[in-house]
């Protein structure tokens, strides 16, 4: 017996189901053939898609299918997205369809829809590689059919709204196995030209069928890689491209384009009307006040006119010219009185006085000096003499004289007793007239004093 945890439901099982349809096969595409077919009051729409051996049961709600602009009929091949899902009330699958179309032109959606995703994921589509159309636009280039529709209308609005615009005209098929090509052929063209500003890409309205030619990824890339902005015009309001995605701009119809890439001449004159006249009432508002400025500085001219202001300048600058005199006069009086003055002051105590004086002072001390030189020098021989006396009476010479000597060992210290020397030793004797250098060689004997 299984524990009741794990036990589902119809409800849940149903669920379950719905889910993963959805998880594992979530929106496709499908082609079949309409059987079937009801619409009761509720708006819904209510079929069976088949084939040769197949079917499925599908649900087209009231918000979706009104967008369809066809009513399906029984036996007719329609090519449907839907997603696969699961009414859980029977637990039957179905397809919930969110777009049909008859399967000539549904294929061909089918194509529009995959390409437009890929070039979506390229990033053709975004915004940041999208041109602003130039501001003063001189030459207008125009790609599109010489004798169609467009070209005719888009060159009457150009005219009316700005003839002074040049226009040049890149002929080529819009519609047929060869439009494409040419079309991409005509805007590669333009650029390597730059003979216009601003390119002009489209057609007059048509089909699917007849508008695929913008369609084609040969035309999108050529668009995509243009370094002229284009303005894309293919068809009516309705009618969306794969060229108005990729194009700078994209305009509604191609008298739409004309309009946005011309100034309206009239709109112009009238602009510049009103510039005018406001010009001419800042012209009127500035010259009044300049008058008044002038009415003004006039005033102050005649009240305060610059021969008066200078006369009175002059006047004290005389007043001024003759008190700096007086001043000088009575500067320079005083300078030469402190002058006199300093040279009275410099006479009385000129220092020629004191060098005669301080001369005589100077021999008397030179000579007191020598004086005082010549007796120590006197004195200095006499003490000389004395003193040379008494150390000869006691030097170590007088002795040798007298017939003595004095021995030194090799460090120079002399010889007092036998004990400060050994065998062997070199000694040194000093005589009055000489050395000796003598080596012991023996030591007979050590006297006592």
């Amino acid at each position: 017996m299984q524990h009741n945890s794990s036990i589902l439901s119809v409800k849940d099982l149903n669920q379950m189901v719905k889910d993963l349809l959805a998880d594992a096969i979530g929106q496709i595409w499908l082609m079949g053939e309409i059987s079937n077919f009801s619409r009761p009051a509720s708006g819904h729409w209510y079929f069976t898609l088949k084939d040769d051996t197949a079917q499925v049961r599908c649900a087209m709600f009231r918000n979706s299918n009104f967008r369809a602009g066809f009513t399906p009929q029984n036996g007719q091949q329609v090519l449907v997205r839907a997603t696969v899902t699961l009414y859980e009330a029977r637990g039957e699958y179905q397809l919930v369809i969110d777009k049909i179309q008859p399967a000539g032109a549904g294929l061909l959606q089918q194509k529009f829809e995959q390409l437009k995703q890929k070039l979506f994921e390229e990033g053709l589509f975004e915004s940041i590689y999208k041109q602003s159309l130039p501001e003063n636009i001189r030459t207008v280039g125009i790609i599109t059919s010489s004798t169609g529709a467009a070209l005719h209308d888009i060159c009457q609005i150009l005219k009316r709204r700005d003839p002074s615009l040049h226009l040049i005209i890149y002929p080529t098929q819009v519609q047929g196995t060869e439009a494409a090509a040419q079309i991409a052929k005509m805007i590669q063209i333009a650029n390597t030209r730059q003979e216009c500003d601003v390119l002009i890409v489209g057609r007059g309205g048509g089909s699917l069928e007849d508008l695929w030619s913008f369609n084609e990824e040969v035309v999108a890339r050529a668009i995509f890689a243009s370094q002229l902005p284009i303005v894309s015009a293919v068809g009516h309001e309705i009618h969306f491209t794969i060229a108005d995605f990729v194009a700078d701009v994209r305009a509604a119809t191609p008298s739409a384009a004309a309009e946005l890439v011309s100034r309206d001449c009239l709109e112009q004159i009238r602009r510049i009307q009103v510039q005018e006249q406001h010009l001419s009432m800042a012209m009127d508002y500035y010259l009044t006040r300049r008058r008044e400025m002038l009415n003004k500085w006039r005033h102050q001219l005649q009240t305060q006119h610059p021969q008066a202001k200078l006369a009175k300048k002059l006047n004290r600058l005389l007043s001024y010219q003759h008190a700096l005199y007086e001043n000088m006069q009575q500067y320079l009086l005083k300078q030469s009185n402190h002058h006199n003055f300093l040279d009275k002051q410099l006479l009385r105590l000129s220092p020629q006085n004191n060098i005669t004086y301080l001369s005589q002072i100077i021999c008397q001390k030179r000579q007191q000096l020598v004086n005082l030189i010549q007796q120590k020098i006197t004195e200095s021989r006499h003490q000389f003499v004395l003193q040379t006396s008494q150390l000869n009476s006691v030097s170590p010479l007088a002795t040798l004289e007298r017939g003595y000597s004095v021995t030194t060992d090799q460090q120079n210290m002399v010889l007092r007793r036998v004990e400060q020397v050994n065998v062997g030793e070199v000694v040194t004797t000093r005589l009055a007239n000489g050395q000796l250098i003598s080596q012991i060689i023996d030591i007979h004997g050590k006297y006592n004093h």
